[in-house]
Protein backbone atom coordinates (compact mmCIF):
# COMPACT_ATOMS: atom_id res chain seq x y z
CA UNK A 1 0.00 0.00 0.00
CA UNK A 2 1.35 3.40 -1.01
CA UNK A 3 2.04 5.75 1.94
CA UNK A 4 -0.31 9.19 1.15
CA UNK A 5 1.75 12.33 1.53
CA UNK A 6 0.53 14.85 4.09
CA UNK A 7 -1.77 17.25 3.03
CA UNK A 8 -0.87 21.19 3.62
CA UNK A 9 -3.28 21.37 5.75
CA UNK A 10 -1.57 18.76 7.86
CA UNK A 11 1.82 19.89 7.80
CA UNK A 12 1.21 23.25 8.45
CA UNK A 13 0.85 25.09 11.80
CA UNK A 14 -2.12 26.20 12.83
CA UNK A 15 -2.41 29.93 12.33
CA UNK A 16 -1.21 32.41 14.94
CA UNK A 17 -4.19 34.46 17.08
CA UNK A 18 -4.05 38.18 16.30
CA UNK A 19 -2.47 40.33 18.54
CA UNK A 20 -4.85 41.76 20.63
CA UNK A 21 -4.57 45.66 20.02
CA UNK A 22 -3.30 48.10 22.91
CA UNK A 23 -5.96 48.25 25.07
CA UNK A 24 -7.91 51.83 25.49
CA UNK A 25 -9.52 52.70 28.73
CA UNK A 26 -13.04 53.84 27.97
CA UNK A 27 -14.46 57.41 28.39
CA UNK A 28 -16.49 58.65 31.13
CA UNK A 29 -18.94 58.86 28.84
CA UNK A 30 -18.77 55.55 27.30
CA UNK A 31 -18.32 53.54 31.38
CA UNK A 32 -21.88 55.70 31.98
CA UNK A 33 -24.06 54.20 28.74
CA UNK A 34 -22.52 50.61 29.71
CA UNK A 35 -24.24 51.08 33.33
CA UNK A 36 -27.46 52.12 30.89
CA UNK A 37 -27.13 49.47 29.32
CA UNK A 38 -26.94 46.80 32.23
CA UNK A 39 -29.72 48.69 34.07
CA UNK A 40 -31.74 47.56 30.69
CA UNK A 41 -30.63 43.97 30.89
CA UNK A 42 -31.45 43.72 34.04
CA UNK A 43 -35.17 44.45 33.09
CA UNK A 44 -35.40 47.98 34.58
CA UNK A 45 -35.90 51.23 32.22
CA UNK A 46 -32.53 53.73 32.57
CA UNK A 47 -34.92 56.28 31.41
CA UNK A 48 -37.08 56.41 34.59
CA UNK A 49 -36.83 59.28 37.20
CA UNK A 50 -35.20 57.33 40.01
CA UNK A 51 -32.69 55.87 37.60
CA UNK A 52 -31.67 58.95 35.19
CA UNK A 53 -28.57 59.96 37.30
CA UNK A 54 -27.57 56.30 38.21
CA UNK A 55 -24.92 55.77 35.74
CA UNK A 56 -23.34 59.07 36.62
CA UNK A 57 -23.30 57.57 40.20
CA UNK A 58 -21.71 54.03 39.35
CA UNK A 59 -19.06 55.55 37.70
CA UNK A 60 -18.45 57.80 40.54
CA UNK A 61 -18.35 54.67 43.07
CA UNK A 62 -15.94 52.90 40.69
CA UNK A 63 -13.53 55.67 41.04
CA UNK A 64 -13.72 55.03 44.87
CA UNK A 65 -14.03 50.94 44.57
CA UNK A 66 -11.17 50.80 42.08
CA UNK A 67 -9.11 53.77 43.05
CA UNK A 68 -5.62 51.52 43.78
CA UNK A 69 -4.96 51.36 39.83
CA UNK A 70 -4.12 55.01 40.05
CA UNK A 71 -2.15 54.59 43.16
CA UNK A 72 2.03 53.50 42.94
CA UNK A 73 2.08 50.66 45.84
CA UNK A 74 6.04 51.50 45.70
CA UNK A 75 5.79 54.60 46.37
CA UNK A 76 3.46 54.54 49.58
CA UNK A 77 6.43 52.85 51.08
CA UNK A 78 9.20 54.81 49.73
CA UNK A 79 9.83 57.03 52.99
CA UNK A 80 10.82 55.35 56.21
CA UNK A 81 12.72 56.17 59.32
CA UNK A 82 16.03 55.18 60.63
CA UNK A 83 15.76 56.45 64.52
CA UNK A 84 14.13 52.96 66.25
CA UNK A 85 16.77 53.38 69.52
CA UNK A 86 17.57 49.62 68.23
CA UNK A 87 14.07 48.39 68.03
CA UNK A 88 14.27 44.67 66.35
CA UNK A 89 10.99 43.32 67.36
CA UNK A 90 7.87 42.27 65.31
CA UNK A 91 5.82 45.30 64.17
CA UNK A 92 2.07 44.15 63.27
CA UNK A 93 -0.68 46.50 62.45
CA UNK A 94 -4.01 44.61 63.11
CA UNK A 95 -7.19 44.53 61.36
CA UNK A 96 -6.70 46.75 58.87
CA UNK A 97 -10.53 46.90 57.07
CA UNK A 98 -10.49 45.16 53.82
CA UNK A 99 -12.86 46.22 50.82
CA UNK A 100 -12.17 44.94 47.36
CA UNK A 101 -13.98 43.29 44.53
CA UNK A 102 -14.26 40.04 43.15
CA UNK A 103 -12.57 39.75 39.43
CA UNK A 104 -14.93 36.62 38.83
CA UNK A 105 -18.38 38.46 39.41
CA UNK A 106 -17.66 41.97 40.68
CA UNK A 107 -18.95 40.85 43.88
CA UNK A 108 -17.97 42.78 47.48
CA UNK A 109 -15.13 41.28 48.94
CA UNK A 110 -14.86 42.54 52.81
CA UNK A 111 -12.91 41.69 55.89
CA UNK A 112 -9.77 42.78 57.98
CA UNK A 113 -6.03 42.25 56.50
CA UNK A 114 -2.79 41.81 59.30
CA UNK A 115 0.13 42.90 58.13
CA UNK A 116 3.19 42.35 60.32
CA UNK A 117 7.41 42.58 59.52
CA UNK A 118 10.46 42.50 61.28
CA UNK A 119 12.43 45.15 60.41
CA UNK A 120 16.25 45.19 59.81
CA UNK A 121 17.31 48.37 59.92
CA UNK A 122 14.24 51.26 59.23
CA UNK A 123 10.68 51.06 59.65
CA UNK A 124 7.74 53.10 57.35
CA UNK A 125 4.83 54.76 59.40
CA UNK A 126 1.77 52.67 60.19
CA UNK A 127 -0.25 54.58 58.06
CA UNK A 128 1.57 53.58 55.11
CA UNK A 129 0.87 49.97 55.87
CA UNK A 130 -3.35 50.22 55.48
CA UNK A 131 -2.31 52.57 52.46
CA UNK A 132 -0.88 49.62 51.21
CA UNK A 133 -3.25 47.67 51.68
CA UNK A 134 -5.67 49.62 49.95
CA UNK A 135 -3.53 50.44 47.05
CA UNK A 136 -4.09 46.43 46.24
CA UNK A 137 -7.63 45.80 47.60
CA UNK A 138 -8.97 48.81 45.58
CA UNK A 139 -8.58 46.76 42.60
CA UNK A 140 -10.63 43.36 40.95
CA UNK A 141 -8.85 40.89 43.19
CA UNK A 142 -8.71 37.45 44.30
CA UNK A 143 -7.96 37.02 47.90
CA UNK A 144 -4.63 34.97 47.14
CA UNK A 145 -3.36 37.43 45.18
CA UNK A 146 -4.37 40.19 47.25
CA UNK A 147 -2.19 38.71 50.27
CA UNK A 148 0.55 38.12 47.84
CA UNK A 149 0.95 41.64 46.69
CA UNK A 150 0.99 43.02 49.96
CA UNK A 151 3.82 40.86 51.47
CA UNK A 152 5.64 40.77 48.45
CA UNK A 153 6.03 44.83 47.69
CA UNK A 154 6.85 45.20 51.63
CA UNK A 155 9.65 42.23 51.10
CA UNK A 156 10.58 44.21 47.84
CA UNK A 157 10.75 47.80 49.40
CA UNK A 158 11.48 47.55 52.74
CA UNK A 159 13.78 44.45 52.64
CA UNK A 160 13.18 43.53 56.06
CA UNK A 161 14.16 40.07 58.01
CA UNK A 162 10.46 38.74 57.17
CA UNK A 163 6.57 39.55 56.47
CA UNK A 164 3.54 38.22 57.24
CA UNK A 165 0.58 39.16 56.20
CA UNK A 166 -3.05 37.63 57.09
CA UNK A 167 -6.38 38.58 55.48
CA UNK A 168 -9.98 37.14 56.70
CA UNK A 169 -12.93 37.57 54.32
CA UNK A 170 -16.34 37.21 53.79
CA UNK A 171 -17.23 37.20 49.57
CA UNK A 172 -20.71 38.18 48.36
CA UNK A 173 -19.79 36.25 45.27
CA UNK A 174 -20.62 33.08 47.92
CA UNK A 175 -23.27 34.75 50.12
CA UNK A 176 -25.51 36.66 47.65
CA UNK A 177 -25.39 33.79 44.77
CA UNK A 178 -24.49 30.64 44.06
CA UNK A 179 -23.92 28.61 47.17
CA UNK A 180 -25.65 30.96 49.41
CA UNK A 181 -23.38 30.13 51.99
CA UNK A 182 -23.38 32.82 54.63
CA UNK A 183 -20.84 34.14 57.45
CA UNK A 184 -17.93 32.05 55.36
CA UNK A 185 -14.64 33.57 56.20
CA UNK A 186 -12.36 33.03 53.56
CA UNK A 187 -8.18 33.02 55.77
CA UNK A 188 -5.69 33.42 53.33
CA UNK A 189 -1.88 33.91 54.77
CA UNK A 190 1.53 34.78 53.43
CA UNK A 191 5.18 34.56 55.59
CA UNK A 192 8.21 34.73 54.01
CA UNK A 193 11.91 35.35 55.92
CA UNK A 194 11.82 34.66 59.59
CA UNK A 195 7.99 34.21 60.01
CA UNK A 196 8.22 31.52 56.73
CA UNK A 197 8.90 28.83 59.35
CA UNK A 198 9.15 27.20 63.11
CA UNK A 199 9.12 30.37 65.80
CA UNK A 200 8.38 32.76 63.87
CA UNK A 201 5.35 31.40 62.09
CA UNK A 202 4.29 30.83 65.60
CA UNK A 203 4.55 33.86 67.08
CA UNK A 204 2.72 35.81 64.44
CA UNK A 205 -0.23 33.35 64.68
CA UNK A 206 0.02 33.78 68.48
CA UNK A 207 0.12 37.61 68.37
CA UNK A 208 -3.45 37.83 65.99
CA UNK A 209 -4.86 34.78 68.51
CA UNK A 210 -4.66 37.06 71.48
Amino acid sequence: MLALSPTAAETSEAPAEPACPPYRRPTRSEAEAAVRTLIGWAGDDPRREGLRATPDRVVRAYEEWFAGYDQDPTGILERTFGEVAGYNEMVLLRDIPVESVCEHHMAAIRGVAHVAYLPRERVVGISKLARLVDAYARRLQIQERLTAEIADELERTLRPRGVAVVIEAAHECMSSRGVRKHGAMLMTQRFTGVFESGQGRREVLAALAG
